[in-house]
C-alpha cells in the first residue's frame, strides 16, 4: 500500500480545503461552499472506512495508521460535519461573509486528523499549530461582537505559551535520545540509566503543553472565557474535536513510553486529575452563563479521563474511548441546543434563557436534559456507560484517590446540572425564537439524543467495535 493511499484522509481535506478558496474566487455561496465541506467530509470518512479494512497502513516516520488512528479520525470528521450543520443554521443572518467559516474548519480538521494519526514530535507539533491557528480565526469570526475578538486573544497568547512548554519538552527528550519517532524515543528512554531524571522533566513540560490545550487543572484559565466569548457552533468544536484528539495523542504517546515506569510522572497526572475534577465541578456551581458552566463541566471531564488513562487494565485504551465518544455525543448535543436557540444579536448562554423551555419546546427541552444526564452519568444514557467503565479502571488498577475523586465531582456535578433541568421545567416562559435555518441544527440534535440512549441502553456494538482497535508502533 503507498503512502498517498495512507493518508488519503488529509489528501482529500486538503483537495476540499483548496476547492472551497477556488469556488470562493469564482463566486461567493454560503450554501456551495458548505456543500463542498460536507462532501470533503464525507469523502475523508469513506477513505478512512476503505483504510480500515488495510489496517495497519505504513504511514511513514511520522504517521501510524492503525485502527485506533483510524477510529478517530472517524470520530472527528463526523462530529466536524456535526459543527458545520450547526454553524450553516447559526451564521445565517449574523454575518455577512460566512464561507471562510468553512475553510477554517476544515483547516482545523486537517490538524485534528494529523494530531491523532501523529508518531513522530513534527507531526505531533505540525497538527497542534495547524489546529490552533484555525481556531483562533474560528473563535473571532463574528467580527462584531466584542467577546469573541477578546477570547481570540487569549486563546492566542495561552495557546503560545503552551506552545513554547511543547517545544521546550521536545528539545530535552530529543537532546537525550536523538530521535522524535516515539517507538524509538521510548526504547531510547528505557537505556538512558542517569539521564532519566531529564527524560522525565522533558515530559512535563510536555505535560504542561498539552495540559493547556485540554484546559486542565491549573492549565485552565482560559476554558471558561474562550467557551463564553466563542460563537457557539466553535465552542462546540474546541470541546469536542480539539480537545478529544489532543487526548488521543497522549494516549498514543504515553503508551509508547510506558507511563508506569515513570511513578514520578504518574503521580503528576493524579494531582492534575484529582484537581482538575474537584475544582472544575466546585466552580461550575458558581456559574450562571450555560457556556461557562459547560466550559468547567468539560474540565472535570477530561479529569475523569485521566483516571482511566493512568490505570493500567488491560480495556483502558477501550474505556477511554468509549467515554469520549459519549462525551463527544453528550457535548456536540448540548452545544446544539445552544446554537439552535441563540438569537443574532448573542447566544442563548444564560440560564434564565431556558426558562419554561418544555413548555413551548418540549423535544429540545427533554434533549437538552437527557445530555445534562449524561454529563452527570445517570443511568440509561451513554455517560453512564462511560463512567462505569473508568471507575472499573481505575479501581482494577487501585488509583482509589482518583477514584474517590471521581465519585465527589460527579456528587458535587449533579447540583448543577439538575440546576439547569429544573430551569427547563420550572413555568411557562418566553423561549428563544429559531433563526431561520435551524431545522439542520435541531436534527442534529435530535441525531445525538437518540445515540445518547442507544449507546445507554444498548452499548455492546460500539463496545465491539472499540474493541478492536490496537496501539500499532
Amino acid at each position: 500500500m503507498s503512502l498517498f493511499f495512507a493518508l488519503l484522509p488529509l489528501v482529500v481535506l486538503a483537495c476540499g480545503l483548496a476547492a472551497a478558496l477556488i469556488l470562493l474566487t469564482v463566486r461567493r455561496s454560503h450554501g456551495g461552499v458548505f456543500a463542498v465541506y460536507i462532501a470533503a467530509v464525507l469523502a475523508a470518512g469513506a477513505s478512512v472506512l476503505r483504510l480500515a479494512a488495510a489496517a495497519p497502513a505504513p504511514g511513514g516516520t511520522l504517521f501510524v495508521i492503525d485502527s485506533f488512528a483510524l477510529f478517530y479520525s472517524g470520530l472527528v470528521l463526523a462530529a466536524g460535519a456535526g459543527v458545520a450543520v450547526l454553524a450553516f443554521g447559526y451564521l445565517k443572518g449574523r454575518q455577512t461573509r460566512p464561507e471562510e467559516f468553512y475553510l477554517l474548519l476544515l483547516g482545523a480538521l486537517i490538524g485534528a486528523v494529523t494530531l491523532v494519526c501523529s508518531r513522530h514530535f513534527a507531526s505531533l507539533f505540525l497538527g497542534v499549530e495547524i489546529l490552533s491557528v484555525a481556531l483562533y480565526g474560528l473563535i473571532a469570526y463574528l467580527r462584531t461582537r466584542p467577546s469573541d475578538t477578546e477570547a481570540a486573544l487569549k486563546y492566542l497568547i495561552l495557546s503560545g505559551v503552551s506552545s513554547a512548554f511543547l517545544l521546550y519538552g521536545m528539545a530535552l527528550i530529543y537532546g537525550l535520545t536523538g530521535t522524535m519517532e516515539f517507538p524509538v524515543l521510548a526504547r531510547r528512554m528505557g537505556m538512558l540509566g542517569e539521564g532519566r531524571a531529564m527524560a522525565a522533566a522533558g515530559m512535563v513540560f510536555l505535560v504542561i503543553g498539552l495540559g493547556f490545550k485540554l484546559g486542565l487543572v491549573p492549565f485552565h484559565m482560559w476554558t471558561p472565557d474562550v467557551y463564553e466569548g466563542a460563537p457557539a457552533p466553535v465552542t462546540a468544536f474546541i470541546a469536542t474535536v480539539s480537545k478529544g484528539a489532543v487526548f488521543a495523542l497522549l494516549l498514543r504517546y504515553f503508551t509508547d513510553v510506558d507511563l508506569p515506569a515513570y511513578p514520578g510522572l504518574l503521580a503528576v497526572f493524579a494531582v492534575i486529575a484529582v484537581a482538575s475534577m474537584l475544582a472544575g465541578n466546585l466552580l461550575a456551581l458558581f456559574q450562571t452563563n450555560i457556556k461557562r458552566l459547560l466550559a468547567y463541566s468539560s474540565i472535570a471531564h477530561f479529569g475523569y479521563l485521566l483516571v482511566a488513562f493512568m490505570s493500567a487494565a488491560p480495556f483502558r485504551i477501550g474505556a477511554v474511548t468509549f467515554y469520549i465518544v459519549a462525551y463527544f455525543v453528550t457535548t456536540l448535543g448540548a452545544f446544539g441546543v445552544v446554537s439552535v436557540l441563540s438569537g443574532k444579536e448573542r447566544d442563548a448562554d444564560r440560564i434564565e434563557d431556558y426558562e419554561g423551555l418544555y413548555h413551548s419546546r418540549p423535544w429540545l427541552a427533554g434533549a437538552f436534559a437527557f445530555q445534562l444526564l449524561s454529563l452527570a452519568g445517570m443511568p440509561l444514557t451513554a455517560g453512564f456507560i462511560g463512567k462505569v467503565y473508568v471507575v472499573a479502571s481505575g479501581i482494577g488498577s487501585f488509583l482509589f484517590v482518583p477514584v474517590a475523586a471521581l465519585i465527589v465531582g460527579s456528587g458535587i456535578s449533579l447540583f448543577y446540572y439538575l440546576r439547569v433541568i429544573a430551569a427547563l421545567y420550572r413555568r411557562p416562559g418566553e423561549a428563544p425564537a429559531l433563526p431561520a435555518g435551524a431545522l439542520g441544527g435541531r436534527i442534529v440534535v435530535a441525531v445525538l439524543f437518540v445515540l445518547l440512549l442507544w449507546w445507554g441502553v444498548y452499548p455492546i456494538p460500539l463496545l465491539t467495535l472499540i474493541g478492536y482497535l490496537t496501539l500499532s508502533s
